[in-house]
């Protein structure tokens, strides 16, 4: 007997949209949010961004970006980047400062932005006082700079964004889905994102449409 065979779950790559109508605003990212907009009229020329895994970080930086003329490198590659070039736009985005691991490089960046009046936004998971900073001198100009947070989502930001993830997938979900997923799983964005990329995978494996059934079949013992 011939059974159907199942479909192949191809690994593609799936883009966000980083736009700034595709921003969910809500109460956990309102001050950040508020603020980016607010460039040029900050209070200082380099801000700290700080949130958990997939909790708008990249996103809110792509904006400022796009607004300030920013370019953009990683923390992990500043002993790489020549400071002057980086810096040549007047503002500069650095992704996952948390992560340095060239302090002297992160010392000269903070200093030649200072002495050209460039704009620099740090993104990071943590505060600065808990980056592998140990350099006196760093630490000093760490803590000088003010600090914004994204918070976790509520109920009304976590529906929000399942259904922007699943949008940016080409993934069709109804209210049942989006319900489902937002109370069976951890409330964060990083949770939304794993559960809403899992169950387009399973749908695609198994030809079905990411039905409620479906997602329960999934998750039911998520949370």
């Amino acid at each position: 007997m011939s059974s159907r065979p199942r479909q192949l779950a191809l690994a593609l790559d799936h883009a966000e949209s980083y736009a700034r109508e595709d921003f969910l605003s809500g109460p956990c990212n309102e001050g950040p949010l508020a603020l980016i907009e607010s460039w040029p009229d900050w209070s200082g020329r380099a801000i700290v961004l700080v949130g958990p895994e997939g909790s708008g970080k990249t996103h809110l930086a792509t904006i400022w970006a796009a607004t300030a003329g920013a370019r953009v490198v990683s923390a992990r590659s500043l002993g790489e980047a020549d400071l002057p070039a980086a810096l040549a736009t007047g503002a500069l985005v650095v992704e996952d400062a948390g992560a340095i691991v060239d302090q002297r490089a992160l010392f000269h960046l903070i200093n030649l932005a200072h002495e050209e009046g460039v704009f620099l936004l740090f993104t990071a998971r943590t505060l600065p006082s808990l980056w592998p900073v140990t350099l006196a001198d760093v630490v000093s100009r760490l803590r000088a700079l003010p600090v914004v947070t994204l918070y976790a989502p509520d109920d009304a930001m976590l529906r929000g964004v399942i259904v922007k993830l699943a949008a940016d997938r080409q993934l069709a979900l109804d209210e049942s889905v989006v319900g489902y997923l937002s109370t069976h799983i951890e409330r964060s964005f990083a949770a939304a994102r794993s559960a809403v990329i899992a169950l387009d995978r399973e749908a695609l494996r198994q030809g079905r449409p990411p039905s409620r059934t479906l997602a329960a079949e999934m998750f039911r013992d998520a949370v």
